[in-house]
């Protein structure tokens, strides 16, 4: 299967957005959302297979997944759009770590509990059409603890830290901010430069590691060794 490129920020003036889920009433009340926020819907799903079918045909910007669809599951649906350039974000009933932790290694960008509030869900899609990640509270902790047991695993801790010759200081700074789970604005407020200045540094250093998203940045920090800011 051939890889995605690296996803460049969606135009949040015209983002796109397909949403699967298998219960009608909230699938209708979530596109209705979305739409009452200048958002476009360009398609729904109620099943795995159709999900991945309609992202294929319509090229969103963002899915919005609910984790238990019928067919597949939501990380198996992320696995099988692994070669299409769409951000995923999760939106499920379940909080459980195992849940949580298998979507955003198949390639999910953020994971949200259907607790969370109209405005909530509709800032989540904006935010992850920029490329941030965002996670319900106290999730973001969880997945980023995991991704620091990995990196001591023996494969990870048996090889020596080295620098990263391919990125410039400032690129390797805003990877560290990254991998601490902080988003754009953040990183900008914390470095006293633009966002949007954040968001070009974090697409060229995908372009440079040939990386797809944050994610992937995370993994990337922490198996390099690199030490994370408190």
């Amino acid at each position: 299967m051939a890889e995605a490129p690296p996803i460049p920020p969606a135009d949040e003036a015209h983002l796109r957005v397909l949403v699967a889920d298998d219960h009608p009433m909230w699938l209708d009340a979530l596109a209705r959302d979305l739409d009452g926020a200048g958002i476009e819907v360009v398609g729904t799903a109620a099943d795995g297979p159709q999900t991945v079918a309609r992202v294929r045909a319509t090229r969103p910007d963002v899915l919005v997944l609910d984790l238990n669809l019928p067919g597949m599951r939501g990380d198996e649906v992320c696995r099988a759009l692994g070669d299409v350039p769409v951000r995923v974000l999760i939106l499920s009933a379940s909080g459980e770590q195992q849940d949580v932790l298998d979507a955003v290694k198949a390639g999910a960008s953020g994971y949200l509990v259907k607790s969370a509030t109209s405005a909530e869900i509709v800032e989540a899609v904006r935010a992850t059409g920029r490329g941030e990640a965002v996670y319900t509270p106290g999730l973001a902790g969880m997945v980023l603890g995991e991704f620091q047991r990995m990196s001591h695993e023996p494969e990870a801790a048996a090889r020596p830290e080295r620098p990263i010759p391919e990125l410039t200081e400032r690129e390797t700074e805003i990877l560290r901010l990254v991998a601490t789970g902080m988003g754009s604005k953040e990183i900008a407020a914390e470095l006293f430069i633009s966002h949007r200045t954040v968001q070009n540094h974090v697409q060229n250093t995908l372009g440079k590691l040939h990386l797809h998203n944050r994610v992937e940045l995370v993994r990337f920090a922490l198996a390099r060794g690199l030490d994370l800011p408190e």
